[in-house]
């Protein structure tokens, strides 16, 4: 039956939109920002804001641009008093992405473009929600650990902001570079479970708020967002390099799924994790912790040699992110930091060419059930 209908299971490989911002090439593992390799843009040492930029407007900024983006983005960091008085109100337990999900959406109360849906007034939306969102994370992260929130420095990039108004000091150069590195490669990728939602809400019209708030929802998800959390667990339960053959030998036997691996269009080497690869091992020997990497190498050969799947993005961020002092906690809300440039991105392009996203779905229950009557039931 799914042969004659059309049927495929989670829409693998279906094509449901048209996009110039992304391409994903899984025979050839090529990652595209609007026909820019990502190999180029991390070797030629692009900033976030620029890859922010090109996925917005199709093209690399000028440095008149740029500097009026960055601008923009740090004129927007500040959070509005009462989404702050929000952030101060939530239970300090509750799950990081809950309360993202849940502040993004307040925030759209307070936009001073709330009703306007005039591409001038999204891009703006879209600015203020990227510059916002990390401030968001950072935030909460403080009030929960007892912490007064900081006030955003204009002066920093937005990989150095993150660090900043997470613990009250700008990050080493390194650093500072290692996560903008993570934020490129984690801002855009095609028709992802989170895009795939984003689009969805825009396509009904409803504003970008909705339509990013989707996103964080989905991203939620440990399927999806959630992998790097998951790969740090068995990293930090595992905590020996030396147990890590015996450790992925048995786990495979008892067919648990390892976080990190594979991916539904790649079928090489996701090209994120070459740069994540690289990352790992040099952050691990900056600080002194090479044995998540190390790790991580026998976990990859292992997997490889038994399973033929390749790391994702998600395997190495997680040691990556853990080197450089990121909680895992917060894995996940920082992949949403970077993932608003691309969600946006994509919001802006089905406004401007859209149409109602409804598909079908292949019915398999009843289709003759004779009523009875409620006392005969």
């Amino acid at each position: 039956m799914a042969k004659d209908t059309g049927f495929v299971a989670g829409l693998e490989d279906v094509v449901a939109n048209t996009s110039e911002i992304c391409f994903v090439d899984g025979k050839e593992g090529r990652l595209l920002y609007h026909g820019f390799d990502i190999h180029d843009l991390i070797n030629g040492h692009a900033s976030f804001e620029e890859v922010v930029y090109l996925l917005w407007h199709g093209t690399l900024p000028t440095r008149s641009e740029l500097n009026d983006l960055r601008k923009d983005l740090a004129d927007n960091r500040a959070l509005h008093p009462t989404v702050l008085s929000f952030l101060h109100e939530v239970p300090t337990d509750a799950n990081a992405m809950a309360v993202l999900r849940t502040a993004v959406s307040y925030a759209a109360l307070y936009d001073q473009d709330d009703g306007d849906e005039s591409r001038e007034a999204n891009v703006r939306k879209a600015i203020r929600l990227v510059a916002q969102v990390p401030t968001i994370v950072t935030t909460f992260e403080r009030i929960r650990q007892g912490l007064d929130p900081i006030e955003p420095n204009p002066e920093l990039s937005a990989a150095a902001s993150f660090f900043y108004l997470l613990r009250g000091e700008a990050p080493d150069e390194f650093t500072e570079q290692a996560f903008n590195t993570a934020l490129i490669l984690h801002a855009d990728h095609e028709l992802n479970a989170s895009t795939f939602s984003a689009r969805v809400t825009a396509g009904t019209l409803s504003d970008m708020y909705s339509a990013i708030t989707s996103a964080i929802g989905t991203l939620k998800g440990p399927l999806h967002g959630g992998a790097n959390e998951q790969v740090m667990k068995m990293l930090l339960e595992i905590n020996d390099a030396s147990k890590s053959h015996d450790f992925i030998t048995n786990a495979l036997a008892e067919h648990r799924k390892i976080m990190g691996f594979g991916h539904r269009v790649y079928r090489t080497d996701d090209p994120r994790a070459t740069h994540l690869r690289r990352l790992s091992k040099e952050a691990g020997e900056r600080a002194g912790q090479t044995k998540w990497y190390e790790m991580s190498q026998v976990i990859e050969k292992e997997v490889m040699a038994q399973k033929g799947l390749y790391p994702n993005v998600d395997f190495y961020s997680a040691s990556t992110y853990y080197a450089i002092g990121l909680p895992t906690h917060l894995f996940t809300p920082i992949f949403a930091c970077s993932r608003t440039a691309g969600w946006t991105a994509h919001v802006l392009e089905q406004y401007a060419n859209n149409r109602l996203i409804r598909p079908r779905a292949e019915y398999t229950g009843p289709t003759h059930v004779a009523f009875q009557p409620l006392d005969e039931r």
